[in-house]
């Protein structure tokens, strides 16, 4: 038996509501800043597919808002959206797979407020849980 995984066909994992309303009811995000336009929990959202092509490349633009919310993509670029994140300086919460063995979580996130997620997160119209333990991350401005 091979205990090998294979890659997601998709980076597009949207964020479960009752999650996403949860953390809302604490924080009132104005920014979903890695959506799509079937899957973006804020008015304000960035993903490659928004209308608006200026906010198509969220690691590229300036984020704004008093909060942010950011369920970013889990594969090879992870990295890129945390440290992101981070240097955006605002208040960001974000949804992110567990992975504390990483460079980018003891460079950005050991230090931040870490919520473990008990159980394992069923994404969007997903049928079966991710295979792997969630972390909520909240940074605050510096």
């Amino acid at each position: 038996m091979s205990s090998y995984m294979p890659a997601a066909l998709t980076d597009d994992w949207a964020t479960p509501w009752p999650l996403f309303d949860y953390w809302n009811s604490l924080y009132n995000f104005d920014l979903d800043a890695a959506a799509s336009s079937s899957n973006h929990k804020c008015v304000n959202w960035y993903g490659l597919d928004h209308p608006d092509i200026t906010k198509q490349d969220s690691l590229a633009i300036k984020w704004v808002g008093n909060a942010v919310w950011l369920n970013p993509p889990y594969g090879r670029v992870l990295n890129q959206w945390v440290k992101k994140a981070y240097d955006s300086n605002l208040l960001v919460v974000m949804l992110l797979p567990a992975r504390t063995d990483t460079r980018w979580f003891h460079s950005y996130c050991i230090n931040q407020e870490i919520t473990f997620i008990k159980g394992r997160v069923k994404f969007g119209e997903g049928k079966a849980s991710a295979p792997f333990p969630s972390i909520i991350v909240v940074m605050r401005p510096r």
